[in-house]
């Protein structure tokens, strides 16, 4: 597989959240969960050039099919959606290639900023061509910790807010970035040193969660397990201080809710 030419789909797939009359056409797929025309550009364009390039990859999106199959690209078009609604200017586009149970590839791209994240199973991750060292494993105490609160599932409130209070006390800060693969491609550079999120989809974190990986950044669900790419997992990614006692607090918060 050729990644240079995936990869530069993907930088021009990403030039489309600069078109404000596609920014403007917005609908709403369910509560606090927007669909604007740039998410539909972006997932059409890089379908039609992915099967150009591999026609025998299936292809899962946020938004089409969620295909399952072996082999399948997996895509975010736009993750950060809410932001790019209201002008926040923190959103990506998220690509992972995905073969016999295992993400091979990953990239996000950020056309805000320009930043252009990737990774390759066994190679090492990279920023704009640069390789990332591994991530830092700070004492938590002195961590800053992204916390995904999961707008469209406000059932988990209570229990989301009392772990992330729970959370907040023992380490440096909470932050929302709530564009979920750039939190997680930021644990990799170390501008965050742990994510968590109860429920999120495959899409938010395929391709991030290489990065992570390929940075020595621990990437497993609420029990420690493997995260799934097929349906909705939890999922804690961090350096390995943060990441035991995300999971305490995540166990102890459970048995109090």
């Amino acid at each position: 597989m050729d990644y240079k030419t995936v990869i530069e789909l993907v930088k021009q797939a990403g030039a489309f959240v600069f078109d404000e009359d596609l920014a403007h056409q917005v609908t709403m797929k369910g509560a606090a969960d927007y669909l604007t025309a740039v998410d539909l550009k972006i997932s059409g364009f890089l379908k039609e050039q992915l099967f150009r390039i591999a026609p025998e990859i299936g292809f899962m999106s946020e938004e089409g099919a969620e295909e399952h199959s072996r082999e399948r690209w997996i895509l975010d078009p736009v993750d950060g959606t809410t932001n790019l609604v209201y002008g926040y200017r923190m959103s990506s586009v998220s690509l992972a290639h995905f073969r016999d149970g295992k993400v091979v590839f990953g990239v996000v791209y950020d056309p805000y900023s320009g930043e252009l994240f990737v990774a390759e199973r066994g190679k090492g991750a990279f920023l704009n061509g640069k390789r990332l060292s591994p991530a830092p494993d700070r004492d938590p105490v002195d961590c800053l910790v992204e916390f995904g609160a999961g707008s469209t599932k406000k059932q988990y409130a209570e229990k989301s807010f009392a772990l992330a209070k729970s959370v907040f006390l023992d380490c440096l800060d909470l932050r929302r970035i709530c564009s979920s693969a750039l939190a997680i491609c930021f644990v990799a550079a170390g501008r965050l040193n742990a994510y968590f999120e109860r429920s999120i989809k495959p899409w938010d974190y395929a391709a991030a969660s290489l990065i992570c990986e390929e940075c020595g950044v621990k990437v497993t669900d609420w029990t420690g397990g493997p995260v799934s790419y097929d349906v909705d997992s939890s999922f804690v990614c961090g350096t390995e201080k943060v990441h035991k006692l995300i999971l305490k607090k995540i166990a102890e918060t459970d048995a109090l809710h």
